[in-house]
């Protein structure tokens, strides 16, 4: 890090009806979409928690939320492991290829 210490904004917004203030670095526009989606999942928590509790419905959409990022993660790790796969068999179909060139013919 560079020790400079980046400009926060101060944000006013609500979720699931109760207001909020949240300093952060990001543009609005992130914080917006951060905003509407946390704001989604405590609403569906909040439509499908039996106790109707704030708590527990704040409880079931982090659940929610961390279930979403444990499988994205995996399904990227997946994904990357794909294209390592395939860069490294390139570059060995590279080097054949380069070798095969500069090997004499053979009669």
């Amino acid at each position: 890090m560079s020790g400079l210490k980046e400009d926060k904004k101060t944000h006013e917004f609500q979720i699931a009806g109760l207001p909020y203030r949240l300093k952060s670095s990001h543009d609005d526009q992130t914080v917006q979409e951060l905003v509407e989606f946390v704001d989604q999942k405590m609403k569906q928590a909040l439509a499908a928690s039996k106790s109707g509790s704030f708590q527990s419905a704040a409880v079931l959409a982090a659940l929610n939320i961390a279930e979403e990022l444990i499988l994205l993660k995996r399904r990227a790790h997946r994904e990357l492991d794909i294209i390592e796969e395939r860069a490294m068999k390139l570059a060995q179909d590279l080097e054949n290829s380069k070798s095969n060139k500069t090997s004499p013919a053979t009669l």
